[in-house]
């Protein structure tokens, strides 16, 4: 039997916000004993932030790739909300919808009458990296402004690097957007704050709002490109060729994305591996990869990179979104070359 009222947090924010790494924090300070679902959604074709997440006792992640969950109809995100809770009845539910969507459209879904009496929608979350205020990129991209438009709290992300002024700045460029909505600090290497947790698990003042707003308004893709999400439809479903990876592109509003899935059976040089990520600047990277010493984490915002060691991966995932189309066939060549497959050569 479903819980009743289950909490909804929907966390959103721009590509590289640290929206994952806020999860991740919030994980980590899940009461011992409740079940966390998480519902994640990227922009391209390869799952990664489940990956990055880890595994954590209590947990379950469903992703929903290729940017789905923001569109008008919901479709994706229904079927994938209501998978999550049959088979996890989950204590809370976190939905972490790309960076490059709006979620006025999810918290709408959320909202439908097939949920009253199973979701309680709390507070939505908007990731900010105040550093971007200086950038037209971001404070004239729509995407970006929509975001904080719908959020009942805003978090300044990496505050362990911001100038001293940062709050303030955040805060008056916000009030223009969203008058009222609180901004608070948020740094990744430090436990989510008690205030926070308090704010984020209020019900949502600004969600009911929306449902005045047409459907579509926010809309990133038209209905009839959706497709339902079946049970147990995956990256991992989808067949390896016969040297035992799978190429995924996929582009939307003039964003391109491409990922690479490799079977278990692949380990990949580290120097020769950063020297394809080196090569190949983009607007975002993502990878989780099995190398002879580890499994190494990349991520990677514009010339931003950190590096992260992991305990467990069931394949390797690399993905690039770029601005314009990389090349793509180049790319996929360097990947193969720094890898080898077991009880074989580097494959070139």
């Amino acid at each position: 039997m479903l819980l009743g009222n289950i909490p909804v947090n929907v966390i959103t924010g721009f590509l590289g916000a640290g929206k994952t790494s806020f999860i991740k924090q919030l994980l980590a300070q899940k009461p011992e004993g409740e079940t966390w679902a998480v519902l994640v959604n990227e922009f391209g074709e390869v799952g990664l932030d489940a990956a990055l997440l880890g595994s954590h006792e209590g947990l379950a992640i469903r992703e929903v790739p290729g940017g789905c969950i923001c569109c008008a109809a919901g479709v994706p995100t229904r079927v994938a909300v209501a998978q999550l809770l049959r088979q996890a009845r989950p204590s809370r539910l976190l939905i972490e919808p790309t960076g490059l969507g709006h979620p006025a459209n999810i918290l709408k879904t959320l909202m439908a009458p097939e949920y009253q009496g199973v979701l309680s929608i709390q507070r939505t979350l908007c990731l900010v990296d105040p550093r971007n205020l200086n950038d037209t990129r971001y404070t004239q991209n729509d995407i970006f402004n929509q975001q904080l438009a719908v959020a009942d709290l805003v978090l300044a992300c990496k505050a362990d690097i911001q100038a001293p002024d940062f709050l303030a700045t955040l805060g008056a460029y916000v009030t223009d957007i969203n008058p009222g909505a609180p901004v608070l600090p948020f740094s990744a290497n430090a436990p989510v704050s008690g205030p926070l947790l308090t704010a984020m698990m209020q019900v949502s003042t600004r969600a009911p709002r929306l449902i005045s707003t047409p459907r579509g308004f926010f809309a990133t893709k038209p209905a009839a490109a959706l497709g339902l999400f079946d049970e147990g439809e995956a990256l991992e479903a989808l067949a390896f060729n016969d040297q035992g990876f799978i190429r995924k592109p996929h582009q939307a509003d003039g964003i391109f994305a491409c990922g690479w899935c490799f079977s278990a059976g692949w380990t990949f040089d580290f120097d020769a591996l950063m020297a394809v990520v080196e090569a190949n600047p983009s607007l975002r990277l993502k990878a989780v990869m099995i190398t002879p010493d580890g499994i190494l984490a990349i991520n990677r915002l514009e010339t931003e990179l950190s590096l992260a060691e992991l305990d467990d991966a069931m394949d390797s995932r690399i993905e690039f979104i770029a601005t314009e189309p990389l090349d793509w066939d180049a790319i996929e060549g360097a990947l193969l070359a720094s890898g080898s497959t077991v009880g074989g050569s580097i494959v070139v």
